[in-house]
């Protein structure tokens, strides 16, 4: 008995790619997200990985793309949340470090180190879309929401990268950049005295 194959439409393919990449990122590293990697894994033929990347670079940046719509638009769902309540901004520092430590962080940083200088473009156009669609809603003093998001994601990235080893060669514990980052929102959504919620 013959097993026949559905055929997937272009954009089902290319999701379905980019699916696996991104498994195989988190299971063994940005080094692992090969063509021949993701074509093994989905069944698919090196050809036609050609056909919808052109090569692996332009593979790895369009994972870093997808990882990066998803991140901003969670992020910016908690940011509504945060601002609309009094909800803990501690979800927002978490979703942005899960998302740097899961992956995001490594793949840009290798890249980049790989000589693919263009690999923080998504990441960068979604953060910038992110700061827009937010910065109407900004209503307090202090550090403008451009600088918040540089120094949240500054942090979530460095930590992604040494965080584990730094905080264990200073004798703290593996959370406290999240800790420093929560504290740093919430002082900065503190309204100036004399202001009930904002002035």
């Amino acid at each position: 008995m013959s097993i026949t194959r559905r055929r997937l439409s272009p954009e089902e393919s290319r999701d379905a790619a980019l699916e696996a990449a991104r498994a195989i990122l988190l299971e063994s590293g940005p080094q692992a997200v090969t063509l021949k990697a993701v074509s093994a894994r989905v069944g698919r033929t090196h050809a036609n990985l050609l056909h919808h990347f052109g090569s692996a670079g332009g593979l790895q940046q369009a994972l870093i793309g997808m990882m990066a719509d998803r991140i901003v638009g969670e992020i910016a769902d908690a940011s509504r949340r945060a601002r609309a309540s009094d909800h803990d901004p501690r979800e927002v520092v978490d979703m942005t470090f899960d998302a740097f430590a899961q992956g995001a962080g490594a793949l840009a940083s290798w890249m980049i180190l790989s000589g693919n200088t263009s690999a923080l473009d998504p990441v960068l156009k979604a953060i910038h879309w992110l700061v827009d669609e937010l910065a109407p809603d900004h209503q307090f003093e202090g550090p403008s929401l451009q600088e918040e998001t540089l120094h949240l994601v500054l942090l979530a990235l460095g930590d992604a990268l040494l965080g584990a080893p730094m905080a264990a060669a200073l004798g703290l514990p593996r959370d406290k950049a999240r800790e420093l980052a929560t504290k740093s929102m919430a002082m900065a959504h503190v309204p100036p005295p004399g202001c009930k919620d904002s002035c």
